[in-house]
């Protein structure tokens, strides 16, 4: 037996019964136990795959050992954000005592507090061993306010977590507490009604990123406007990112409104699936408004709108229909690509559709079963779904990503529970946030 399997057992998650002979951990089983097994294999990334050192998320691990892009222990922050909701997730599921949690969180607590950082933000990776900075690309070896979003966002979801438990807790969350207060949100705005996303100690704002929206960075913008120490005004809100109400669009699409303006990509209707995945693993969209959009009428139609059109499936790829949908940012046969319906290179990643759970509930299991299936065994490994595949190009690679694992088993859970969104949106200061920027919820 598989030693994943042997562990389901032991956990109660899979029952001798619920396993047929051909070994598969899906066949026979019912849906909320395959929903606890990939939520468990998942979490495995961060739990028993995470850099030693550091106790983050390696940015990408490759199970057949071939690392022609990165370093095996670089560690990415906002992959990492991620990993730390997973490992709320592996104590409330049962796969970890709350002990061994707490030791993990305090561990990653001291590595960040002596990692590298740049007017309070992390780079976007870390030399896991060091803690020094990683260069991303030639100019962007400093600050990265978005993926220090993404790490603040799961820092802020555990000390919510452990705020009110005993002293050493009560510790952790006041440390987690200081770290978050130490990021200067403000700096990131160059002085401007705008975000920035990168800085850099030797080529300064160089890089030259505004973020607008629509994309991925809503929770960049939240946590900057709810900071306590280092706070932006709501008009870097409104000019920057909603750019004075541009952001707003009445295009339909595959027959539902896309409600927001998919800004980096002017000439097509939606982006990568994971645009409705990061910001929303701590923010709660189902009553989420502000003056610009329903967040859940635009995520849920982002999500039905990949599903419509791998079904409607325009340039017939293999194996695309109502069981196999989903683009994302993902690997792909020309390395790491974005993929969303008009830019379809018939790669399907699973975290498109899995992590989609709360908005699409029946179709994202309808292909978590289609995945799982005996005859598909090749798809899933130690750390659950590899991160895509293409039945029409006949490609698949052993190989996973952090930022495409960490969205599974929280959104699941987010799902199933409503776990991290609840603890999220328990932080005053994200509640104070939201109000000032004119959001209900």
């Amino acid at each position: 037996m598989k030693p994943y399997l042997l562990a389901l057992l032991a956990l109660g998650i899979l029952s001798c019964s619920e396993k047929k002979k051909d070994d598969n951990p899906a066949a026979g089983i019912s849906d909320d136990s395959l929903l606890t097994l990939v939520q468990y294999q998942t979490f495995q990334y961060f739990w028993q795959n995470a850099e030693p050192v550091s106790g983050l998320a390696r940015e990408r691990t490759h199970m057949d050992n071939d690392y022609p892009m990165n370093d095996r222990n670089v560690v990415t922050t906002g992959g990492s954000g991620f990993g730390l909701m997973a490992i709320l997730v592996g104590i409330e599921r049962g796969f970890i005592s709350r002990q061994d949690g707490f030791a993990r969180f305090r561990h990653v607590v001291n590595y960040l507090d002596t990692a590298d950082r740049f007017h309070g933000a992390w780079p976007h990776w870390l030399y896991g061993e060091t803690g020094k900075v990683k260069p991303f690309s030639p100019k962007d070896n400093g600050g990265d306010i978005v993926e220090t979003a993404f790490l603040v966002q799961g820092l802020l979801t555990v000390r919510e977590y452990f705020k009110n438990g005993n002293e050493e807790e009560k510790h952790l969350a006041a440390r987690i507490d200081t770290l978050w207060r130490g990021v200067e949100w403000n700096w990131y705005t160059n002085g401007k009604n705008v975000l920035y996303w990168h800085w850099s100690p030797n080529h300064g704002w160089e890089m030259n990123f505004p973020i607008g929206g629509y994309n991925e960075c809503l929770i960049a913008y939240v946590l900057a406007a709810a900071s306590p120490t280092y706070p932006i005004s709501p008009r870097v809100y409104h000019e920057g990112w909603a750019r004075n109400g541009q952001i707003k669009t009445n295009r339909l699409y595959y027959e539902l409104p896309t409600v927001l303006d998919h800004y980096e990509h002017a000439d097509d209707p939606v982006g990568p699936l994971f645009w409705a995945h990061y910001s929303y693993l701590g923010l709660d969209p189902r009553k989420l408004r502000d003056r610009y959009a329903d967040y859940w009428e635009l995520n849920r139609n982002h999500a039905l709108i990949h599903y419509r059109h791998c079904v409607a499936n325009p340039h017939r790829f293999t194996g695309y229909g109502p069981d196999c949908w989903g683009l994302t940012s993902s690997y792909s046969m020309q390395g790491y690509a974005a993929h969303y319906p008009t830019n379809d290179l018939g790669v399907i990643s699973p975290t498109a559709a899995l992590s989609s759970m709360p908005y699409t509930p029946e179709e994202s299991l309808r292909f978590l079963k289609f995945l799982y299936a005996p005859e598909r065994d090749s798809l899933i490994g130690e750390y659950g779904p590899y991160d895509a595949f293409s039945f029409h190009h006949k490609w698949l690679k052993p190989h996973y990503l952090a930022i495409d694992q960490g969205p599974i088993p929280v959104m699941i859970e987010n799902y199933r529970s409503g776990l991290l969104w609840k603890l999220f949106m328990g932080a005053p200061e994200i509640q104070e946030g939201l109000r000032k920027l004119g959001f209900s919820f």
